[in-house]
């Protein structure tokens, strides 16, 4: 299946850390491209690499966002 896919480019603005223990860690996200009220996601703190090496994200990281859909998802753009 072919997918779609928009790569957007953010900023982490801040850390949160979980309010009660055994809660994960959570990463805010600033999408540079984002409308004003939707500029700002976030997710688990968690990352990992081609051979699953988890890893953290930092304070003031700059991060890709990859927006993906299979191509059944979507509707042929207008010209």
């Amino acid at each position: 299946m072919v997918k779609k896919r928009k790569k957007l480019q953010g900023t982490v603005q801040k850390i949160i850390k979980p309010v009660h223990p055994g809660m994960p860690e959570k990463a805010q996200i600033e999408v540079k491209d984002g409308e004003d009220l939707y500029r700002e996601i976030r997710v688990e703190n968690e990352v990992a690499d081609d051979q699953g090496e988890k890893a953290q994200l930092k304070q003031g990281a700059d991060v890709d966002i990859i927006v993906e859909a299979d191509s059944n998802a979507t509707t042929k753009k207008p010209a």
